[in-house]
């Protein structure tokens, strides 16, 4: 169901539009306010915000690792929760933290942009109205005298609770925009984002604090010594990052074997996978098991290797079950014998049992792949024959929930599936 405001139903692209134009204002309003007002204590906010750009500077894409530019958060929600500057307290307001970190990351993108690898607009609009949140918690309590009180511990925990709360509120930003931008649905979105704290989350709050604290007892040489430990964190992560990247690019050589050996279409598994993933979204699955899918679905014809005469157009989908689950099963000894997650095993051995039996993961593939073939042998105009053909199916073959939720992701179309051939 779409949000809704005021008795209106807003489509998940009114949505996407109203964020984007609601972070647009609100920088433009900032901006305006900072230059009226002129800015306040100029050396602390450049400083905080050369540290927001370089973190720009060097943020990654990791497979679906959240946080990108981990430095670049810390120092915008450390300037957000700044109380003070070497003892002397600190008048920079909301109006200037928006202004200092929306800057920052934008000159820090631009290196980026003209690499051609932009980020996208959504992670500026979440970096921004982040900020905005924090800020707004914690500045005018702070200009008006109210944390005076809390010292010491008290304070510090003051400013974690206020991280963690900016991080939920990150999160539940990320997944609304997630939501609006691909029409999956938002319980499982936030849920994913919720999981992903779990990862670099805790060391960005802690650091973004810890800076806040260290910078208003010592000044801002404490910037760089507090960095340290969240930069070899990030190093960390993109070698992380780098090792998941090469073991799917393994998995994903290690299937086109059936396409190089003339078993299976080009492009087939690639496509299996692509389709089954975003199914497998739209049913609410969670990263753990999404990428488990993708193994899978990668996987799931590799038991053709071990034919003697290989099946026309590597099309199983129409072979007797007998038959079907052989092939099944020998494809799942392949994959046991090459080290990968034991479920990715079970999930290409179950394949072809009656979907009642099988675990979610195969269902999708099995119902994946038996579209895919037909809307192939079909030609171009042969997608809905062949989703009907699988509708037809669900007295036994293809689990209806599975069968619905690949209408739905076709309905959607926006998802870009390699070419054949």
């Amino acid at each position: 169901m779409s949000p809704r405001r005021g008795g209106v139903s807003l489509r998940p692209s009114s949505l996407f539009v109203l964020v984007r134009a609601s972070a647009g204002l609100l920088v433009t309003g900032c901006l305006a306010g900072t230059l009226r007002s002129g800015t306040a204590e100029p050396s602390v906010a450049l400083a905080f915000g050369l540290l927001v750009a370089v973190g720009e500077l060097t943020r990654w894409r990791g497979p679906r690792l959240r946080e990108t530019a981990p430095l670049g958060a810390a120092g915008a929600l450390a300037y957000a929760l700044l109380g003070g500057h070497a003892g002397q307290p600190t008048h920079h307001g909301v109006a200037q933290v928006v202004t200092v970190v929306s800057a920052a990351s934008a000159l820090g993108s631009v290196p980026h942009i003209a690499c051609g690898t932009s980020p996208t607009l959504d992670h500026l609009v979440r970096r921004v109205l982040t900020a905005a949140f924090a800020a707004v918690c914690f500045q005018p309590l702070y200009d008006r005298g109210l944390l005076d009180a809390l010292v010491g511990p008290a304070y510090a925990l003051l400013l974690l609770m206020l991280m963690a709360l900016t991080a939920l509120c990150d999160a539940v930003l990320a997944a609304a925009l997630a939501r609006a931008r691909t029409g999956w649905p938002f319980g499982p979105l936030l849920r994913d984002e919720l999981w992903a704290l779990a990862g670099i989350g805790p060391a960005v709050c802690a650091t973004g604090a810890v800076m806040a604290l260290a910078v208003a007892v010592a000044g801002l040489w404490a910037l760089p010594v507090f960095c340290l430990p969240l930069l070899l964190t990030q190093v960390s992560f993109r070698r992380y990052a780098a090792v998941r990247a090469t073991y799917r690019q393994t998995i994903a050589s290690l299937a086109r074997a059936t396409e190089i050996a003339g078993y299976t279409p080009a492009g087939h598994a690639r496509r299996v996978a692509a389709l089954c993933q975003a199914v497998g979204r739209d049913l609410g699955l969670r990263e753990p098991e999404l990428t488990v899918l993708e193994y899978a679905a990668l996987m799931h014809d590799i038991g053709q290797l071990s034919l003697v005469d290989p099946v026309p157009a590597g099309a199983t989908a129409g072979l007797p079950p007998a038959e079907q689950r052989r092939i099944a099963l020998l494809g799942g000894a392949v994959v046991r014998r090459t080290g990968v997650d034991p479920r990715v095993a079970t999930v290409v051995e179950r394949q072809a049992e009656p979907y009642a039996e099988q675990p979610v993961e195969a269902r999708i593939v099995r119902a994946v792949n038996a579209y895919e073939e037909r809307a192939r042998e079909a030609g171009p105009c042969g997608a809905p024959a062949a989703l009907e053909e699988l509708r037809l199916g669900t007295a036994g073959d293809y689990a209806p929930e599975v069968v619905e939720a690949l209408a739905r992701v076709l309905a959607r179309g926006r998802l870009t599936l390699p070419a054949a051939g």
